[in-house]
C-alpha cells in the first residue's frame, strides 16, 4: 500500500469516526469472510457499520479525532463496529451472533466519548427493545393503578357498611 494510498485510507477512516457516536473494537479472528458479511449485513440493519481496520492506520485516525483512548487496543485481527446515535441495538446484533458463533469478540467499546469494557457491552445488547421496555414501564403503571382503585373500592364499601 502506497503512502497515498494510506493516507486515504486513514481520512476515510476519520471521516467515518467522525460520524460514529459509539465504537464498538472487536476481535474477529476465526471468522470466515462468509461469516464476517453476514454480520456486516446484521449491523447494517441495526444501523451500524463493521470495518475491517489496519491497526496503524486506526491509531492514525483515532489521533487524529483525539479518540485515543482505545488505541491500546488494535492487536491482531480488528474491526470497528461505528454506531451511530443509540448503542444499543449494535451491541445486540454482535451478542447475537457471538452467540451462534462464538466470535467476534469485544475488546473494548467506546459509548458516549466514554471506554466501557466488554462486560457493559453485553450488558448492553442484552437490554430489551425501547418497545418492550415501554411496554413494561405502562403494565408496571397499569398494576398500580388497579391497586389505586382496589384501594378506593374497598373503603367505598367500608363507608356503605358504616353509614347502613
Amino acid at each position: 500500500m502506497s503512502k497515498t494510498e494510506r493516507q486515504k485510507t486513514v481520512e476515510a477512516l476519520t471521516e467515518e469516526l467522525g460520524s460514529a457516536t459509539n465504537i464498538y473494537v472487536t476481535d474477529f479472528s476465526g471468522l470466515s469472510v462468509g461469516k464476517i458479511t453476514e454480520l456486516r449485513r446484521r449491523l447494517r440493519a441495526s444501523g451500524a457499520r463493521y470495518v475491517v481496520v489496519k491497526n496503524t492506520l486506526a491509531r492514525r485516525a483515532l489521533a487524529a479525532k483525539n479518540i485515543e483512548v482505545i488505541s491500546d487496543q488494535f492487536i491482531g485481527p480488528t474491526g470497528l463496529v461505528l454506531v451511530g446515535a443509540d448503542p444499543l441495538p449494535a451491541a445486540k446484533v454482535l451478542g447475537d451472533f457471538a452467540k451462534e458463533h462464538q466470535k467476534p469478540t469485544v475488546r473494548i467499546g467506546l459509548v458516549d466519548g466514554k471506554p466501557v469494557n466488554p462486560a457493559y457491552v453485553k450488558r448492553l445488547g442484552e437490554l430489551p427493545s425501547r418497545d418492550v421496555l415501554l411496554g413494561q414501564f405502562v403494565g408496571c403503571l397499569n398494576g398500580v393503578l388497579y391497586q389505586v382503585v382496589g384501594a378506593l373500592e374497598a373503603l367505598r364499601e367500608k363507608r356503605q357498611a358504616e353509614a347502613s
